[in-house]
């Protein structure tokens, strides 16, 4: 069999290959096809062929026949850009593994960064005062990694739309057994992250309660155009295009978190690199001119560059 690439095609002996020479050769397609990860990914898949945690590899040495078909189809795939996350149905995110697929946002690892602003805020607090909201929840990353890991603690995850939900719903299902034995609990909730605190809204009775709320809201401005295909292609137009500027979910959303968050409340949110403290009319800046927070302060990822913005709930002045 041969293949786009360079170097040589695995070698078949009695209907096996070698399982070192089947990534090798993985590894140069996906970097032929531009993938940006291929060695990880090459790994990743042949640990999803054989059923096992990438760091069991090397403790097998063949991919039979079936195996290597299955590794053929699912190497193809990656090539034309599906996400490596719905190749395998899951997405690692912290501690956890989250299901995911088509019609839900995979989590990122910039992402970790907010929840653990959250889980930080969370655990200072009293077992008592462990009260979250995660806005634009997704897949519930960010919730169910609050309830897990600032334990015992009571989290709300929201989310609007009908796929993505879907996929919320399994996670919560999935991690029920766990959430339950860290002692928390996550409610999971489907409604507009902007009005769900509204007079009428499910989240009313919230008001002024909650400890934390934290959202990885869609920020991309409609007109932008997004290169990664495995983002453009993908990921769901909801979860990543706010408005014109990118801020028209954030605005609202900020209504709501206003109305939860109780006077002294930590907000956490994310953002794009371009609309962080830089930006004259980024996140930080929109916060500063509310006059609904104070202690404002943009923090940056592990590429340094601008990733989300933290804020404390001020007294109402009225």
């Amino acid at each position: 069999m041969s293949h786009s690439g360079q170097g040589p095609s695995p070698r078949v002996v009695e209907g096996w290959v070698s399982l070192r020479d089947a990534i090798a050769d993985g590894q140069r397609r996906l970097a032929s096809a531009g993938v940006p990860s291929p060695d990880t990914d090459a790994m990743l898949l042949a640990a999803h062929v054989k059923g096992v945690p990438r760091g069991r590899l090397l403790l097998h040495d063949r991919m039979d026949s079936t195996e290597r078909t299955a590794y053929e189809r699912l190497l193809t795939k990656r090539m034309a850009r599906i996400p490596l996350q719905h190749l395998v149905g899951a997405a690692a995110f912290r501690n956890l593994e989250l299901a995911v697929g088509p019609g839900v946002f995979i989590p990122r690892p910039e992402t970790e960064l907010v929840a653990q602003a959250g889980i930080d805020a969370l655990r200072a607090l009293p077992a008592e005062e462990r009260r979250a909201v995660d806005l634009c929840t997704g897949s519930g990353a960010v919730a169910f990694a609050l309830a897990t890991e600032a334990a015992p603690a009571h989290v709300t995850a929201v989310e609007v739309d009908d796929a993505a939900f879907v996929w919320t719903r399994r996670n919560a299902d999935a991690l029920l057994e766990e959430v339950t034995a860290a002692g928390s609990r996550v409610d999971i909730v489907q409604a507009d992250a902007r009005t769900c605190a509204a007079d009428g809204g499910p989240l009313a009775s919230l008001r002024a309660s909650v400890a934390v709320v934290t959202m990885n809201p869609p920020y991309v401005p409609s007109g932008a155009s997004v290169r990664d295909p495995e983002v453009r292609d993908h990921d769901p137009a909801l979860a990543l295009y706010g408005g014109a500027d990118g801020l028209e979910v954030i605005r609202g959303a900020l209504d709501t978190a206003a109305l939860l968050l109780q006077p002294g409340g930590l907000l956490v949110i994310e953002h794009s690199d371009e609309q962080g403290d830089e930006a004259d009319e980024g996140v930080p800046a929109l916060l500063a001119a509310d006059g609904r927070w104070r202690d404002v302060a943009d923090h940056r990822d592990l590429a340094r560059k601008p990733r989300f913005t933290t804020a404390t709930r001020a007294m109402d002045t009225v």
